[in-house]
């Protein structure tokens, strides 16, 4: 059970079976708290600070300009950095990152970086460290509260409600964000603990990586990715200005959209294909080694994301549960529907036809729709150093313009396969002699 405060009263989350870990008050010297279990599920070995959120999806961070389309009515939601009631000039104040996880230190690098004065904290002491030792800021002091401007949550999604509670109630005058991947039930979950809801704006950046940890940050992570800002008051110009300004000042680029809608989005884009691989590499463990032997590149494409961190997703989903399954019953519609008629071939064809249209309505280079009118050429990788390098040289000296690429390894031989996608027939048959020229073999 969460301690009284000093002034008699009881901080957000209390009398919960499983509280929030309590970050000391700026007045008083840091005593024990209860924290949360860390992104891998196990409980931390100590209790000062609050639990990481370890990001560690594979899926790749895209970015997606999707999330850039007006709401439902149709109004374009203006940018709070370009209302006059913002204060962007104003001085920035001291950020505190709570979870120096992968996102938390990645974004503790950036704004190191940009000239920001950060403050870690976690349930493990050591995370904060390592954090701090790569320039990710410095361990939080209970000295420095009074400093604090903006609190960033970055810790596992069933632990951001409650904490971001806790730091809502221990900073009075300090926004609040998140960068959990779901938003609507965090807010109600906010709403229920009694929380100043008019300083929390919820955000979601839109990159990841397979790696985890502090060790596994970067602070170039969230560049010119998408970075959702979904204040629940949006007169609250200031308040949005400040994250939107957290996500710029990370390479990021803010867009506005309510919580629900939000959630809706990254059921469709994120949270159903990850469930779709996940059910799919499943079903692999069940097939004789044989005839897995006959896997081509083409499994490994629709499985690769299915190596996601089993503890977060489990957590993300169940917090998302109504916008996913939402999702998966369509799916389990549309498979109902081809099992009835897989005898004819019309009806399968109109399923692979209608695949064949969602995948050139995902934004491309540009926002051009993926792979308009772009071409393959496949070039033989050697194995040896330098191989790749050399191809690009030669890529380069024929002036050819690469729209996008993909590697995949051959599962006999000691050789990869480089696919250049350019723009039309015309530019592949010119890169393609090109190639055969320096001598590079090509894959039909």
């Amino acid at each position: 059970m969460t301690a009284p405060r000093p002034d008699g009263r009881t901080a957000p989350g209390a009398g919960r079976t499983e509280p929030p870990a309590a970050l000391p008050p700026a007045d008083v010297p840091p005593g024990p708290v209860i924290a949360g279990p860390t992104s891998d599920g196990a409980r931390p070995k100590s209790p000062a600070g609050v639990a990481t959120l370890d990001d560690a999806r594979t899926e790749p961070s895209t970015d997606h300009p999707q999330f850039d389309r007006p709401p439902s009515d149709g109004a374009r939601p203006q940018s709070a950095a370009d209302r006059p009631e913002a204060e962007a000039d104003r001085p920035q104040s001291d950020c505190l990152i709570v979870g120096a996880g992968l996102i938390g230190a990645s974004i503790g690098l950036a704004l190191t970086q940009a000239g920001r004065a950060v403050h870690l904290l976690d349930a493990d002491p050591e995370l904060a460290a390592a954090a701090a030792a790569l320039g990710a800021g410095r361990p939080w002091r209970p000295q420095d509260g009074a400093d604090i401007g903006l609190v960033v949550v970055a810790v596992p999604p069933i632990l951001l409600a409650p904490v971001a509670a806790e730091q809502l109630d221990r900073f009075p005058r300090a926004t609040v964000t998140d960068v959990g991947s779901v938003k609507g039930p965090v807010l109600a979950e906010l709403v229920a603990l009694g929380a100043d809801i008019g300083r929390y704006v919820g955000s979601h950046p839109m990159a990841g990586s397979h790696r985890s940890g502090p060790l596994g940050a970067r602070a170039d992570l969230f560049a010119g990715r998408v970075w959702v800002v979904a204040p629940p008051q949006p007169e609250d110009y200031a308040r949005t200005a400040a994250v939107e300004a957290l996500a710029r000042a990370c390479g990021a680029r803010p867009v506005i959209m309510s919580a629900a809608e939000h959630d809706v989005a990254v059921a469709q884009v994120s949270h159903l294909p990850q469930l779709i691989s996940s059910l799919l590499a499943g079903r692999l463990n069940a097939v004789p080694h044989q005839h897995l032997a006959l896997a081509g590149p083409g499994m490994r494409d629709v499985t690769r994301i299915a190596q996601s961190d089993p503890e977060l997703w489990g957590q993300i989903v169940s917090l998302n549960q109504a916008a996913v399954r939402s999702e998966l019953e369509a799916v389990q519609a549309d498979l109902a529907a081809l099992i009835a008629q897989l005898d004819q071939p019309t009806a399968v064809r109109r399923v692979v036809e209608r695949g064949r249209a969602g995948v050139m309505a995902l934004p491309g280079k540009h926002g051009h729709r993926l792979g308009q009118a772009w071409e393959p050429v496949v070039v033989e990788i050697p194995d040896r150093p330098g191989a790749l390098a050399d191809i690009f040289a030669t890529v380069a000296l024929a002036q050819a313009n690469v729209e996008d690429v993909a590697i995949e390894h051959d599962p006999k031989r000691e050789v990869g396969y480089l696919t250049l996608l350019v723009d039309g027939p015309t530019a592949a048959a010119r890169l393609g002699a090109a190639m055969v020229t320096a001598g590079w073999r090509l894959r039909p």
